[in-house]
């Protein structure tokens, strides 16, 4: 049973809010107060109150804060792998470069979504099949750019799996660094690129450019 009514003009009596709609304003008043507040302002009832809905509509739709967490997973990751796939560049060492570039982008410009995507910036149980799924949905776009570079002979590597899992260690150990003030240049950004650009120097082919 939904937990907002809405006042019927034909009959007087109020309507139900359909089931979908209280989940979808509930989680996106999830994000509001996750990017207002922080992950530590992310609680059922904060949530709850930005939405107009009674705290108990948390638990019946989606389970919960864990349900409001996961959905949240969710929205990053979904928007991390878009900001993988947005890359159009035509020279595929270049399309790599710019994958790299773009995740510092997307964890400076979603830093609450970063935190608790890959932070643990709320405590959360594991084991939720939907955000894996999701989780491994973002990184397949990285590994499908890295096989169409590797198909054009831009760069060398025997699985452009294991290639993608080197390229997300590199640009997310720098990210981490950074996040912890623990960068010992002047200019985080001109490190992040040259160390970008060094990566990819190790993985092009001989014959690259």
């Amino acid at each position: 049973m939904a937990e907002t009514n809405a006042p019927n003009t034909t009959t007087g009596r109020r309507s139900r809010t359909p089931s979908a709609d209280v989940e979808r304003e509930l989680i996106a008043a999830a994000e509001t107060v996750l990017v207002r507040d922080g992950p530590g302002g992310v609680t059922v009832r904060a949530v709850a109150a930005e939405a107009g809905i009674a705290p108990m509509g948390v638990y019946n739709r989606l389970g919960g804060k864990e349900g409001l967490i996961d959905a949240l997973l969710i929205i990053g990751f979904d928007r991390l792998r878009a900001t993988v796939e947005a890359a159009d560049e035509p020279d595929m060492l270049e399309r790599l470069r710019a994958c790299g570039m773009r995740y510092r982008s997307f964890a400076l410009s979603n830093r609450h979504f970063y935190a608790i995507m890959f932070e643990g910036a709320i405590p959360h149980e594991r084991g939720s099949a939907a955000v894996a799924e999701h989780a491994a949905a973002a990184f397949g776009a990285l590994v499908r750019t890295v096989e169409a570079a590797a198909a054009t002979g831009r760069i060398a590597g025997p699985d452009p799996r294991d290639v993608a899992q080197q390229i997300w260690s590199a640009v997310h150990g720098a990210m981490a660094l950074e996040f912890r003030e623990l960068v010992q240049t002047p200019d985080p950004a001109k490190t992040y690129r040259a160390a970008v650009d060094t990566m990819l120097r190790g993985l092009a082919s001989p014959d690259a450019d």
